[in-house]
């Protein structure tokens, strides 16, 4: 029996992994049987990921992301997405599906969840483990809801009816999802790629994708990351493989950096490290919190007494060692950097020593990165990274799984997601070239709302906010395009600061202003500048406050001070600092 459809309650099939009968959209009395799709990041840029589905009364959200903050950003932790829509229509959520465990889409669920109601989060096991990770983080918060996925069972969330399939990236229990609306089903393939040989997991669900598409996929969202890469993804095997070779040929410590989540690396290397008689040192808080969360989940296998302590591996040979640290993007006060540095409490590189960097480099990390291979090789240690041979491989599809993707659906509608623009007309023109009409793919915005029938999709010329929404600290949206302004000011050409004391009797200088300078001016290398300043602080201040009208108009004085000085300053420097005008009356 199905519940009301307003009740998330999940409906078991009653036989698992059975074929399907072929769906047809339900058609709803008094309902235009128009579908809205709304992205509200994820479709401008990498990162920031959260999509809802509405249809009538109901609202259904896919995934809750974060981004990290881009170069002209100073002080900013995180971007999360504008949720001011949903926040209205908030008793509408009828449920959050979390397609895999990385932050670009669980990251904001301790931002958002309290706001929009506290709505079930549904999530697999491990991705559900990370998220009640970092809600530690959260203590002053109430604990969220969330229920654990099962790929097997079908849930009812209002009128949609969300079932999920497998599929493989470059962190375990990634699921597709696959919603059947009234329009038609919606096939959303998370980020994915193709992989026959995966290691510690299973290739993706071909079978689970072809019942859908038997049944008629009326429109697929498919990740855009990799459009532009031609080809196939490649395979954990072959990584594998490659890493081996570097163990054979190691003769002194491996040094192995990769990203914390990534613990299908994580296996490969500690599977190596027990076949070459290797101990496996692990240093980093974020890998050892993501290890003893896969340890306790059952993702990951390691022998009794394969682990020992980072400050105990002096006391083992050179070759009987492997290190497993954060820091491959070249992170400040990560583990591998320290070490590069000598900071490290416990290790310092070593001639003979092999660094192995098994991630990409997250654009915008790239001086970064290289300047740490610099100090690594300066050392006398070997380094092997992705470009050098395969021992990182992308957790997203590249152009020839795209097309792929297309034709196991067979979508009648398509739309790219997951990346910047660039990516997403890429990944359409790859549609286009496997059979899907131009007049049938929609490129999508940021906010802009898709509207979805058995027979057509279009976009709507109305939008919803869809802004950033920045985190500093404990503040989440105080800081916005203005406050952003003045930083990058402030770190371009600093901050000069004017303090002028003010006689109230006579409206003479109390005494000579004294000023500040940071990012500015050396103050003892420019005397002669600085009593050029006073000089026209005095001459300013002193015209309007000597027999001028009472009582004195303070911020005017102080708006005056602040264009005179600061175009001064210009005519001299060629520089814009931030003058800041303190003027204090006694």
């Amino acid at each position: 029996m199905i519940r009301s459809f307003r009740s998330p309650v999940r409906e078991r099939r009653t036989k698992p992994g059975s074929g399907f009968s072929p769906f047809r959209a339900k058609v709803f009395p008094g309902s235009s049987n128009t579908l809205k799709i709304v992205p509200l990041g994820g479709v401008e840029e990498v990162g920031r990921n959260m999509t809802f589905f509405e249809y009538g009364d109901d609202i259904m959200i896919i995934d809750m992301g974060l981004q990290f903050p881009e170069e002209n950003m100073p002080g900013i932790d995180y971007i999360i997405p504008n949720i001011t829509y949903l926040k209205e229509k908030k008793k509408n959520i009828r449920g959050v599906v979390i397609t895999h465990g990385h932050m670009d889409h669980v990251g904001a669920i301790p931002y958002l969840s309290h706001e929009l109601g506290m709505p079930t989060i549904y999530a697999m096991p491990l991705t559900k483990g990370i998220i009640l990770k970092r809600q530690e983080d959260f203590k002053h918060l109430s604990p969220i809801k969330i229920e654990t996925l099962d790929p097997k069972e079908t849930l009812k969330l209002g009128v949609f009816e969300v079932e999920f399939f497998h599929v493989n990236h470059n962190i375990f229990d990634t699921v597709g999802v696959a919603v059947k609306t009234p329009a038609g089903i919606v096939a959303h393939t998370a980020d994915f790629k193709f992989d026959n040989n995966p290691v510690g997991d299973k290739p993706a669900d071909y079978a689970k994708m072809a019942s859908l598409s038997a049944q008629g996929v009326l429109l697929l969202m498919s990740d855009s990351t990799g459009a532009e890469k031609p080809g196939h993804s490649i395979s954990e095997l072959t990584i594998q493989e490659n890493l081996e070779e570097i163990f054979q040929h190691a003769k002194g410590r491996i040094i192995a950096a990769t990203f914390a989540s990534l613990i299908s690396r994580i296996q490969q290397l500690i599977i190596l490290a027990e076949k070459f008689d290797r101990k496996v040192a692990m240093d980093g808080y974020s890998m050892k919190s993501y290890v003893a969360l896969a340890q306790n989940l059952g993702y990951l296998n390691i022998k009794k007494g394969a682990l020992i302590d980072i400050k105990d591996a002096d006391r083992y040979q050179p070759e009987k060692i492997l290190m497993l640290v954060t820091g491959a993007q070249g992170e400040s006060r990560a583990v591998l950097m320290r070490i590069a540095q000598k900071e490290h409490r416990f290790v310092q590189l070593q001639k003979g020593d092999t660094v192995i960097f098994s991630s990409s480099v997250v654009p915008g990390n790239e001086r970064t990165v290289q300047s740490l291979k610099d100090v690594i090789y300066r050392q006398g240690a070997k380094v092997f990274h992705s470009q050098m041979m395969d021992i990182h491989a992308t957790g997203h599809a590249q152009a020839e799984d795209l097309k792929m993707m297309i034709n196991l659906m067979r979508p009648k509608f398509f739309m790219p997601i997951h990346g910047n623009y660039f990516m997403l007309k890429l990944h359409a023109d790859l549609a286009e070239s496997v059979g899907i009409p131009p007049e049938n793919i929609v490129i999508p915005e940021n906010g802009l709302i898709i509207e979805l029938t058995a027979n057509s999709i279009s976009s709507s010329r109305k939008k919803v906010p869809a802004d950033y929404v920045m985190v500093d600290g404990l503040g989440v949206g105080d800081v916005g395009e203005v406050v952003l302004r003045d930083r990058n000011a402030l770190a371009e050409d600093g901050i000069f600061v004017i303090i002028a004391i003010v006689d109230s009797k006579t409206g003479k200088l109390h005494t000579s202003p004294d000023i500040i300078s940071r990012g500015f001016i050396y103050l003892k290398e420019n005397q002669e500048l600085l009593k050029q300043v006073r000089n026209k602080t005095k001459e300013t201040v002193e015209k309007f406050t000597i027999g001028g009208q009472r009582p004195i108009n303070w911020v005017y004085i102080k708006d005056n001070l602040r264009e005179q000085i600061g175009q001064f300053l210009f005519s001299k420097t060629q520089r814009r600092p931030m003058v800041l005008p303190v003027v204090i009356e006694v």
